[in-house]
């Protein structure tokens, strides 16, 4: 699974440590256009035309999801959209990529009212893989995919950002020797922000700005010994950017529950802010987030998920929530029942004040068993 996960278990004697008084969300129905269909990105233009990728591609009308065949993206744990901007109804973009065939690479797609349709992307060396990871904009003149160019002779991963100017995509590398990117957001043209993690031997966050005219990186903070990566970013304004992803705790060989890591941008530095968890009450219980979205500056909302204590493998969905303050567990709907729990959120999307739909995918029943690096359903919350 990607960003590279494991799989979660949860226990019922868990479920004290979820309960609070915040919203609750209910699960939403949608429709199972694929195989595997876990959902990993979520853009809206208005509360009536939402659009959620991944391994399936579905769109909220305002009424009901419905599911729209995308090129290349069959929900065969080969092809993957991991990005996408929502413009207008008449306009959208994802991105992502192909792991395996003849294509391998990166897929750039347009929405054009009707149809999704393969869209030129930049041009690369025959020796250069790119891979999408993120997608965000400020303006429908201004979109960004962001994510890594492998050099498949040297092995070399760059990061990689692809610009589209309202005429053609443009791609641009910053040198490095093992970086990848994640998440993406922007507030301005000269306001966008990219985070993952970087290095080989020790892995370690990763942050890099634009400004209008350049991508830099910017230093961020790590916890503990062990791992440390970001797998989402949220630009609010120039001061006030959030990214969440996970530490261990502890370095190889030693083993320890991987915990919640979120982190704070307030125009002059990143700083780690306390952020809570289920348990761990063992090593097995690790706690991961995968994404966040926010209805204001003192109303926003984390989220991922978290694995149970005694190791079996089951997944649960884990939401987090900001008043201003301090972060707190707020409840969040984990629908599968008995079988192979395997219940993630991966994206999130605020179409209007107070309209958050919080996206990933549920993996339960006899598939689950035989897709535990998948899923056969996707799995929507709504507040």
């Amino acid at each position: 699974m990607l960003f590279g996960l494991t799989a979660v278990l949860f226990q019922d004697s868990t479920a004290q440590e979820r309960t609070t008084t915040s919203p609750t969300f209910q699960v939403v129905p949608t429709p199972n256009e694929n195989l595997n269909s876990e959902l990993f990105a979520a853009s809206a233009s208005s509360p009536n035309d939402i659009w959620a990728v991944g391994q399936s591609t579905i769109h909220f009308d305002g009424k009901t999801w419905a599911a729209f065949p995308a090129p290349m993206i069959k929900g065969d744990n080969k092809s993957f959209l991991q990005g996408v901007v929502a413009i207008s109804p008449t306009l959208a973009w994802a991105a992502g990529n192909v792991t395996d065939g003849a294509h391998r690479g990166q897929v750039i797609e347009q929405w054009n009212g009707t149809k999704w349709r393969l869209f030129p992307g930049p041009k690369f060396a025959r020796k250069d893989q790119a891979n999408v990871f993120a997608m965000t904009s400020s303006s429908v003149n201004d979109v960004w995919a962001i994510g890594s160019l492998v050099n498949l002779g040297t092995g070399l991963v760059s990061p990689l950002f692809e610009h589209w100017n309202g005429t053609t995509w443009t791609a641009t590398t910053v040198e490095s020797t093992n970086e990848f990117l994640f998440g993406a957001s922007a507030d301005a043209t000269n306001d966008a922000w990219a985070v993952g993690f970087s290095g080989s031997d020790k892995i370690e966050t990763s942050a890099m700005h634009w400004d209008g005219a350049n991508w830099k990186r910017v230093g961020t903070p790590n916890v503990g010994e062990g791992t440390n990566k970001l797998n989402a970013v949220l630009a609010l304004a120039p001061n006030d950017v959030w990214a969440v992803g996970f530490p261990t705790p502890v370095a190889p060989p030693k083993q320890a529950a991987t915990l919640t890591l979120i982190q704070h941008f307030d125009g002059t530095k990143w700083a780690v802010v306390p952020s809570p968890n289920i348990g761990p009450n063992s090593a097995n219980q690790s706690n991961r987030l995968l994404g966040l979205t926010a209805n204001s500056a003192n109303d926003i909302w984390a989220f991922g998920s978290y694995f149970s204590a005694d190791g079996s493998g089951h997944q649960m969905t884990l939401l987090l929530h900001w008043d201003g303050t301090s972060w707190k567990v707020a409840s969040s709907p984990s629908p599968t029942k008995g079988g192979f729990p395997c219940d993630l959120l991966w994206a999130g999307v605020v179409p209007s004040s107070g309209n958050l739909w919080i996206l990933g995918s549920v993996h339960d029943g006899t598939l689950a068993i035989h897709m535990t690096a998948g899923a056969d359903a996707r799995l929507v919350s709504r507040f």
